[in-house]
């Protein structure tokens, strides 16, 4: 759950960097977007790190890296949506719905069925050896 929980704040901070701007005046100069933009994703960097390293299952979490990255997306579209109503005041016509349902399909698809082989494993603390 904290993989989730670090994943959707994670996503917040990145979307508002990436889309903010938006509502922005167009006379404001391109860097200076730039540069905001870069320092509302460094928390982005710092929550989404720890969030796959939490919940991949090399280091003790229940995903995969590909599920990682579905699940990511997922949130992602999710916040978007969220954002885009809220902030943007824009509503996503029903095409974009279908696509999203779709991308949610996968997320599902790519969920199920799936257990951990013995190559991805919890790896084992390297204990250190006293001489």
């Amino acid at each position: 759950m904290n993989t989730i929980l670090l994943l959707i704040a994670s996503n917040i901070f990145m979307t508002v960097a990436w889309y903010w701007h938006l509502k922005a005046p167009a006379a404001y100069p391109l860097i200076g977007f730039i540069i905001i933009s870069w320092l509302i994703a460094l928390p982005e960097y710092c929550l989404a790190v720890p969030a796959n390293r939490l919940g991949h299952i090399s280091l003790g979490g229940a995903f995969t890296a590909p599920q990682l990255k579905m699940i990511q997306e997922a949130i992602s579209l999710s916040v978007f949506i969220i954002f885009s109503l809220l902030i943007l005041k824009e509503s996503p016509r029903w095409q974009d719905y279908v696509g999203m349902v779709l991308i949610m399909a996968g997320l599902a698809v790519a969920l199920s069925g799936r257990h951990a082989t013995p190559d991805q494993q919890p790896q084992q603390p390297i204990q250190a050896h006293s001489p």
